[in-house]
């Protein structure tokens, strides 16, 4: 019976394939088959017996149901995986399986795995968004419309500098999840306190072996566990990446209310039902979907942070946490990423509903250019600023264009002529340097990846 939603409704089948019991089960018989062959290759344990350790250590061979039996009489996840390899192991192979090594070398490296396996997911797919919004950046770089400060008509923006603002970001975010999944995807075999002692002088050439093997970084310094702090790197640069995602569709859904209405994600008229009650409703709900479950990759911070600190060399209280919170973190990142592209690729324009917004205020979103104007024509800024700003009240007031009211304004007169404000109201033509921003950050992209 199906309790999670990630079970049924959240996730997607390459990511849910690398933290499913079968695999985390294979990527475990990975460490001890390296072991054994580190073992083997130093001389530790007859080479034979390296070998059959590590043909046997495959779930072909080591069932996922024996495994289960054995912890419900050992309640201990790694002894039973210890047995259920030994078992099958010809001869006496299975007498020298896990040798020198302790649970956590086991548990620790096999998460590196499984964190490195889904890092690489994860870049990929930002990636993919980062190039939709360089290409709907492009697309959109002429595209003028209002932006908006604190909910208020502010200045005009293009849809190409937002798209490119998040593109930005986006690859800042692959750059911190890249950054955090070298740290975190270390191997370790170092045994209990992390000194190697039960592998003798050979110890430390053993961890640095298995790491070669797995093809992995070594660890340069354990008590027994992998340090925490690099953990907390990882969760961070998910939930960081979450907040982008977050951020992205909030806006969507803000742009896509029925009083503004100039972007929304896609709607299929055919088949889609916005409500249950209210036939007309076409809602957000892929932008509001990544908003809710961004929420909860964010909420995992604190519990990486406590995850930090433990008991001298180490103790327990990470691990029951952890088996939740990698495999959801990771799982639920990479679904509202998977969200994202999908919105970001069927983005619906409402052009003209754009320009209607453009032109809402009756011009007041061009009151900075007439005080720049009046400034550069030899008005001082302040008296400019003054002038203007009685104007736009007046305006916004008495629901009438800023542009008439400031020619009647005989200060205004001595400065400016009809030609020069009607010029100076075009919104259209006060995007700054928008153009040469996107372009030059466009041009920048083509050495992100």
């Amino acid at each position: 019976m199906a309790i999670h939603p990630i079970e049924f409704r959240y996730g997607t089948p390459e990511m849910k394939a690398v933290w499913e019991t079968k695999n985390k089960l294979q990527r475990m018989l990975d460490v001890e088959s390296a072991l054994a062959q580190a073992e083997g290759k130093l001389g530790i344990i007859p080479q034979e017996v390296a070998d059959e350790i590590a043909k046997k250590a495959n779930t072909d061979y080591v069932k996922e149901e024996r495994v289960n039996e054995i912890e419900k009489a050992t309640k201990h996840d790694i002894g039973a995986l210890i047995k259920g390899l030994g078992e099958v192991c010809d001869n006496d192979a299975g007498e020298y399986v896990h040798f020198g090594a302790t649970s956590n070398d086991v548990v620790d490296t096999s998460n590196s795995l499984l964190i490195k396996d889904s890092a690489e997911i994860i870049k990929d797919k930002i990636k993919t968004l980062t190039e939709i919004m360089l290409k709907l950046a492009e697309e959109n770089i002429d595209k003028v419309a209002v932006g908006r400060t604190h909910g208020q008509h502010a200045l005009p923006i293009t849809y190409g500098m937002k798209f490119g603002l998040w593109a930005d970001e986006l690859h800042r975010q692959y750059e911190r999840v890249n950054h955090a999944e070298q740290n975190v995807c270390v191997a370790m075999v170092d045994g209990a306190v992390g000194t190697t002692a039960a592998l003798g002088e050979q110890g430390w050439e053993i961890h640095k072996t298995v790491a070669e093997i797995l093809e992995l970084p070594a660890a340069s310094i354990t008590n027994q566990v992998v340090q925490r702090d690099n953990h907390v790197e990882f969760i961070m640069a998910l939930a960081n990446l979450a907040s982008t995602l977050d951020k992205i569709a909030l806006e969507i859904r803000n742009l896509q209310r029925t009083e503004l209405m100039e972007v929304g994600e896609y709607f299929d008229p055919e088949k889609q039902m916005g409500s249950s009650t209210m036939p007309h409703k076409m809602n957000p709900i892929t932008a509001e979907r990544i908003c809710g479950v961004a929420r909860i990759v964010k909420s995992f911070v604190n519990a990486a942070l406590d995850n930090n600190p433990l008991w001298h060399e180490r103790d327990l209280t990470n691990s029951s946490c952890e088996r939740i919170m990698f495999p959801e973190s990771c799982i639920l990142t990479d679904y509202i990423l998977n969200l994202t592209i999908k919105l970001m690729s069927n983005l619906v324009f409402y052009d003209e509903n754009i320009e209607r917004n453009l032109n809402l205020t009756n011009g007041l979103i061009m009151a900075e250019r007439l005080m720049a104007e009046l400034t550069r024509s030899g008005m001082g800024k302040q008296t400019a600023y003054g002038i203007v700003r009685k104007n736009a009240i007046k305006a916004k007031k008495e629901d009438k264009l800023l542009g008439d009211l400031i020619l009647e304004d005989e200060e205004v007169q001595k400065y400016l002529t009809e030609e020069d404000v009607e010029a100076i109201m075009n919104p259209h033509t006060y995007i700054g340097s928008s153009k040469i921003i996107v372009e030059e950050l466009i041009e920048k992209s083509k050495d992100w990846f």
